[in-house]
């Protein structure tokens, strides 16, 4: 696939699809498979999905806009498609938009929840900041702690930061970012509840560094550490909404849009507070 953006409908139906169930309280499941073709590995992921009423969210469509965001300020993470498909559930055929990520392992690694392998590796009392930071990889939480604030992610829970390890090279390494589905207007269900989000209400999030607010966090970030990033500028809005028109209403990729712009505005604030 040579674009992240595929309208035309692909026959999908031959993927299995397992469930992990939505902890975010909402009502569904997140149905998740994968595939093996000619030696590639590639995962695929639904929004959330009722048996009833068939896909009830917009997480896929996150995966996109969040990956178009970070290309932009020069944040590495892991690339996402966003698929129109027909797909097999229980033995019906639904009409879906689902996305998909290549496997961000390499030969020879495996990988492990930050959480488990902090368990297993942590000091007597150290936090998963001070733990994360003694192992060298500050730069890259503190881009982690940034890009949650700008889209409000409620989901960075301890396994939803990998660190990948070759045995054999005794390596370690970050895995790229990933997962930011249940993010920015997530909870929405329709145009009603979008046009009364509070687009900079400092709501809890799970987050398993730091505390639950992501504007708190980005306290934790020194001065003379906080991530070098590309400008975002007002015109960015074409480019990552670019293509959803049809997939989500106008009034949410409006409210959107006010929300990653109001939130950049207010962290260059404090960057220069």
């Amino acid at each position: 696939m040579n674009t992240q953006l595929v309208r035309e409908k692909q026959d999908l139906t031959y993927l299995s699809w397992s469930v992990y169930r939505n902890s975010s309280g909402t009502a569904g499941s997140f149905l998740k498979s994968y595939s093996e073709l000619g030696g590639r590995k590639v995962y695929y992921k639904l929004s959330n999905f009722d048996k009833v009423q068939g896909v009830i969210g917009h997480e896929c469509v996150n995966e996109l806009i969040v990956d178009r965001l970070l290309t932009i300020l020069g944040i590495p993470h892991l690339s996402y498609w966003l698929i129109h498909a027909d797909i097999m559930v229980d033995g019906e055929i639904r009409d879906v938009y689902l996305c998909a990520s290549d496997d961000f392992k390499e030969k020879g690694e495996s990988k492990i929840a930050l959480d488990a392998y902090k368990e297993r590796e942590e000091y007597e009392a150290e936090s998963a900041l001070d733990f994360c930071i003694r192992k060298g990889w500050e730069d890259y939480i503190y881009q982690m702690l940034v890009v949650d604030y700008l889209i409000l992610n409620r989901d960075r829970h301890g396994a939803n930061i990998e660190v990948l390890r070759n045995s054999r090279k005794k390596t370690f390494r970050m895995a790229p970012l990933f997962d930011h589905g249940l993010s920015l207007l997530c909870r929405c269900m329709n145009d009603t509840q979008v046009e009364a989000f509070d687009v900079m209400e400092d709501k809890p999030c799970n987050n398993y560094i730091g505390s639950k607010s992501t504007w708190e966090n980005l306290k934790l970030i020194p001065a003379d550490k906080r991530p070098m990033l590309n400008p975002l500028c007002e015109i960015d809005r074409e480019r990552i909404m670019e293509g959803l028109d049809g997939i989500i209403s106008e009034v949410l990729q409006d409210k959107i849009w006010e929300m990653i712009w109001k939130r950049w505005c207010a962290y260059e604030d404090f960057c220069n507070s």
